[in-house]
Protein backbone atom coordinates (compact mmCIF):
# COMPACT_ATOMS: atom_id res chain seq x y z
CA UNK A 1 0.00 0.00 0.00
CA UNK A 2 3.16 2.15 -0.19
CA UNK A 3 1.25 4.57 -2.96
CA UNK A 4 -1.95 4.56 -1.68
CA UNK A 5 -2.62 7.89 -0.20
CA UNK A 6 -0.71 9.06 -3.53
CA UNK A 7 -2.96 7.54 -5.46
CA UNK A 8 -6.19 8.63 -3.67
CA UNK A 9 -4.73 12.35 -3.81
CA UNK A 10 -3.87 11.97 -7.61
CA UNK A 11 -7.51 10.51 -8.27
CA UNK A 12 -9.07 13.47 -6.51
CA UNK A 13 -7.13 16.45 -7.80
CA UNK A 14 -7.02 15.11 -11.38
CA UNK A 15 -11.12 15.66 -10.80
CA UNK A 16 -10.91 18.77 -10.05
CA UNK A 17 -12.63 18.15 -6.98
CA UNK A 18 -11.33 19.45 -3.26
CA UNK A 19 -11.97 16.93 -0.32
CA UNK A 20 -14.94 18.87 0.71
CA UNK A 21 -16.80 17.86 -2.59
CA UNK A 22 -15.29 14.36 -3.15
CA UNK A 23 -17.32 13.62 0.22
CA UNK A 24 -20.12 14.77 -0.80
CA UNK A 25 -19.73 12.61 -4.05
CA UNK A 26 -18.98 9.54 -2.62
CA UNK A 27 -20.04 9.95 0.63
CA UNK A 28 -17.00 9.78 2.83
CA UNK A 29 -16.08 12.38 5.60
CA UNK A 30 -13.69 15.42 4.69
CA UNK A 31 -11.69 14.53 7.53
CA UNK A 32 -11.31 10.76 6.56
CA UNK A 33 -10.21 11.87 3.13
CA UNK A 34 -7.55 14.34 4.38
CA UNK A 35 -6.15 11.50 6.98
CA UNK A 36 -6.17 8.81 3.75
CA UNK A 37 -4.17 11.49 1.80
CA UNK A 38 -1.79 12.13 4.60
CA UNK A 39 -1.40 8.08 5.51
CA UNK A 40 -2.58 9.08 8.70
CA UNK A 41 -5.34 6.05 8.14
CA UNK A 42 -5.49 2.99 5.80
CA UNK A 43 -9.45 2.83 4.10
CA UNK A 44 -11.62 -0.24 4.74
CA UNK A 45 -12.08 -2.75 1.87
CA UNK A 46 -15.26 -0.85 1.85
CA UNK A 47 -13.85 2.56 1.42
CA UNK A 48 -11.76 1.49 -1.43
CA UNK A 49 -14.72 0.31 -3.43
CA UNK A 50 -16.33 3.13 -3.10
CA UNK A 51 -12.94 5.39 -4.51
CA UNK A 52 -12.80 2.42 -7.01
CA UNK A 53 -16.59 3.00 -8.17
CA UNK A 54 -16.34 6.69 -8.36
CA UNK A 55 -13.11 7.11 -10.20
CA UNK A 56 -13.57 3.86 -12.40
CA UNK A 57 -9.91 1.94 -11.84
CA UNK A 58 -9.55 -1.32 -9.85
CA UNK A 59 -8.70 -2.05 -6.54
CA UNK A 60 -5.22 -3.64 -7.76
CA UNK A 61 -4.45 0.24 -9.32
CA UNK A 62 -5.63 1.64 -5.89
CA UNK A 63 -3.26 -0.55 -3.54
CA UNK A 64 -0.13 -1.38 -5.54
CA UNK A 65 0.54 0.35 -8.81
CA UNK A 66 1.42 4.52 -8.95
CA UNK A 67 -1.47 5.73 -10.89
CA UNK A 68 0.48 9.02 -11.40
CA UNK A 69 2.84 7.00 -13.36
CA UNK A 70 0.67 4.66 -15.07
CA UNK A 71 -1.47 7.89 -16.58
CA UNK A 72 2.04 9.43 -17.21
CA UNK A 73 2.65 6.89 -19.91
CA UNK A 74 -0.45 7.43 -21.71
CA UNK A 75 1.10 10.83 -23.04
CA UNK A 76 0.20 12.36 -26.46
CA UNK A 77 2.68 11.34 -29.29
CA UNK A 78 5.33 13.96 -30.33
CA UNK A 79 3.03 16.58 -31.81
CA UNK A 80 0.85 16.49 -29.09
CA UNK A 81 -2.22 15.47 -30.86
CA UNK A 82 -2.87 12.73 -27.38
CA UNK A 83 -4.24 13.45 -23.95
CA UNK A 84 -1.42 14.19 -21.62
CA UNK A 85 -2.17 14.45 -17.62
CA UNK A 86 -1.80 17.69 -16.10
CA UNK A 87 -2.51 18.07 -12.45
CA UNK A 88 -4.16 20.92 -11.37
CA UNK A 89 -5.62 22.21 -8.65
CA UNK A 90 -9.35 23.82 -7.08
CA UNK A 91 -10.35 25.92 -4.44
CA UNK A 92 -13.25 25.19 -2.44
CA UNK A 93 -15.28 26.25 -4.33
CA UNK A 94 -13.94 23.98 -7.24
CA UNK A 95 -12.56 27.00 -9.33
CA UNK A 96 -9.60 26.00 -10.74
CA UNK A 97 -6.16 27.28 -9.24
CA UNK A 98 -2.98 28.73 -11.20
CA UNK A 99 -0.05 27.46 -10.10
CA UNK A 100 3.32 29.36 -9.37
CA UNK A 101 6.95 27.96 -10.49
CA UNK A 102 9.21 29.89 -8.66
CA UNK A 103 12.99 29.52 -9.71
CA UNK A 104 13.51 27.48 -6.90
CA UNK A 105 11.12 25.28 -7.64
CA UNK A 106 12.34 25.19 -11.57
CA UNK A 107 14.52 21.82 -10.83
CA UNK A 108 11.96 19.81 -9.01
CA UNK A 109 9.74 20.57 -11.41
CA UNK A 110 11.18 18.79 -14.58
CA UNK A 111 10.65 15.45 -11.92
CA UNK A 112 7.17 16.52 -10.53
CA UNK A 113 5.45 18.32 -13.81
CA UNK A 114 2.98 15.33 -13.75
CA UNK A 115 2.72 14.45 -9.84
CA UNK A 116 -0.64 16.09 -8.21
CA UNK A 117 1.76 16.34 -4.99
CA UNK A 118 4.34 18.02 -6.26
CA UNK A 119 1.94 20.61 -8.00
CA UNK A 120 0.04 20.73 -4.28
CA UNK A 121 3.15 22.08 -2.54
CA UNK A 122 3.76 25.14 -4.77
CA UNK A 123 2.25 28.11 -4.07
CA UNK A 124 -1.00 28.57 -5.58
CA UNK A 125 -4.18 31.56 -6.44
CA UNK A 126 -6.19 32.86 -8.34
CA UNK A 127 -5.41 36.35 -10.65
CA UNK A 128 -9.24 38.76 -11.06
CA UNK A 129 -8.14 39.38 -14.87
CA UNK A 130 -10.43 39.74 -17.72
CA UNK A 131 -8.29 38.18 -20.09
CA UNK A 132 -8.08 34.70 -18.41
CA UNK A 133 -10.98 32.56 -18.70
CA UNK A 134 -12.42 30.15 -16.73
CA UNK A 135 -12.27 27.66 -19.01
CA UNK A 136 -8.40 27.46 -19.86
CA UNK A 137 -5.97 26.08 -17.62
CA UNK A 138 -2.57 28.57 -16.50
CA UNK A 139 0.34 28.18 -14.50
CA UNK A 140 2.86 31.01 -13.86
CA UNK A 141 6.95 30.57 -13.96
CA UNK A 142 9.61 32.72 -12.62
CA UNK A 143 12.46 33.34 -14.87
CA UNK A 144 16.18 33.95 -14.61
CA UNK A 145 18.51 35.76 -16.60
CA UNK A 146 18.82 37.89 -19.40
CA UNK A 147 18.35 36.17 -22.94
CA UNK A 148 14.51 37.76 -23.41
CA UNK A 149 15.63 41.42 -22.79
CA UNK A 150 13.56 43.83 -22.03
CA UNK A 151 11.75 41.14 -20.03
CA UNK A 152 13.64 41.40 -16.86
CA UNK A 153 15.64 38.08 -14.49
CA UNK A 154 13.24 37.22 -12.10
CA UNK A 155 10.10 38.45 -13.50
CA UNK A 156 6.80 35.89 -13.63
CA UNK A 157 5.44 35.09 -16.74
CA UNK A 158 1.45 34.24 -16.77
CA UNK A 159 1.04 31.40 -19.48
CA UNK A 160 -1.73 29.33 -20.89
CA UNK A 161 -1.49 25.54 -21.34
CA UNK A 162 -0.93 24.49 -25.45
CA UNK A 163 -2.53 21.06 -25.63
CA UNK A 164 -1.78 20.24 -29.20
CA UNK A 165 1.72 21.58 -29.95
CA UNK A 166 0.38 22.05 -33.41
CA UNK A 167 -1.53 25.31 -32.56
CA UNK A 168 1.72 26.82 -31.33
CA UNK A 169 1.95 30.16 -33.31
CA UNK A 170 5.22 30.89 -35.02
CA UNK A 171 7.44 33.21 -33.17
CA UNK A 172 5.47 33.53 -30.18
CA UNK A 173 6.77 33.29 -26.83
CA UNK A 174 6.55 30.19 -24.67
CA UNK A 175 7.42 28.35 -21.38
CA UNK A 176 8.77 25.09 -22.90
CA UNK A 177 9.73 22.32 -20.58
CA UNK A 178 12.68 19.67 -21.93
CA UNK A 179 13.55 16.64 -20.53
CA UNK A 180 17.59 18.37 -20.74
CA UNK A 181 17.14 22.05 -20.46
CA UNK A 182 14.00 22.13 -17.95
CA UNK A 183 12.38 25.06 -17.84
CA UNK A 184 13.18 27.48 -20.86
CA UNK A 185 11.57 30.92 -21.95
CA UNK A 186 11.62 31.75 -25.61
CA UNK A 187 10.01 32.39 -28.97
CA UNK A 188 9.27 29.30 -30.76
CA UNK A 189 8.86 28.01 -34.07
CA UNK A 190 7.94 25.06 -35.24
CA UNK A 191 9.54 22.61 -37.47
CA UNK A 192 7.50 19.45 -37.64
CA UNK A 193 8.58 18.34 -40.75
CA UNK A 194 12.17 17.81 -38.98
CA UNK A 195 10.42 16.73 -35.44
CA UNK A 196 11.66 19.56 -33.63
CA UNK A 197 11.16 23.16 -32.33
CA UNK A 198 13.85 25.92 -32.86
CA UNK A 199 13.94 28.36 -29.83
CA UNK A 200 15.04 31.52 -30.06
CA UNK A 201 16.18 34.50 -27.36
CA UNK A 202 15.35 38.16 -27.91
CA UNK A 203 18.92 39.24 -27.00
CA UNK A 204 20.34 39.14 -30.07
CA UNK A 205 24.11 38.10 -27.81
CA UNK A 206 22.21 34.48 -27.36
CA UNK A 207 21.92 32.23 -30.51
CA UNK A 208 19.71 30.26 -31.39
CA UNK A 209 19.26 26.29 -30.53
CA UNK A 210 16.86 23.09 -31.32
CA UNK A 211 15.01 20.83 -29.37
CA UNK A 212 13.65 17.53 -30.30
CA UNK A 213 10.11 16.56 -29.87
CA UNK A 214 10.45 13.83 -28.08
CA UNK A 215 12.71 15.80 -25.46
CA UNK A 216 9.77 18.95 -25.13
CA UNK A 217 7.22 17.72 -21.71
CA UNK A 218 5.02 20.83 -22.30
CA UNK A 219 4.34 23.56 -23.45
CA UNK A 220 3.02 27.05 -21.79
CA UNK A 221 1.72 30.61 -24.22
CA UNK A 222 3.23 33.18 -22.71
CA UNK A 223 0.21 35.98 -21.84
CA UNK A 224 1.91 38.71 -20.16
CA UNK A 225 4.57 39.13 -17.03
CA UNK A 226 4.89 40.74 -13.97
CA UNK A 227 7.90 41.97 -12.49
CA UNK A 228 8.76 43.74 -9.49
CA UNK A 229 11.64 45.40 -11.36
CA UNK A 230 10.62 49.10 -12.34
CA UNK A 231 12.32 50.55 -15.66
CA UNK A 232 14.21 53.80 -15.13
CA UNK A 233 12.58 56.93 -16.43
CA UNK A 234 12.73 58.01 -20.22
CA UNK A 235 15.61 59.88 -21.00
CA UNK A 236 17.76 59.08 -17.43
CA UNK A 237 21.40 58.38 -19.09
CA UNK A 238 24.05 58.17 -16.38
CA UNK A 239 26.85 60.59 -17.76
Amino acid sequence: MENLNKNLKHLRLRKRLSQGRLSNRIGIGASSISAYEKKRSVPKITTLMKYSKFFKRNLDELVNEDISKLDQEKTQDTKGDKLRVLPILVDAQNEEMISLVPVKAAAGYLNGYSDAEFISELPNFRMPFAELSENKTYRAFQIEGDSMLPIPSGAYIICEYVQDWELIKENSCCIVLTKDDGIVYKRVKKDFKNNQLLLNSDNPEYLSFEVSLNQVLEVWKSLGFVSFTLPEPAGNNKK
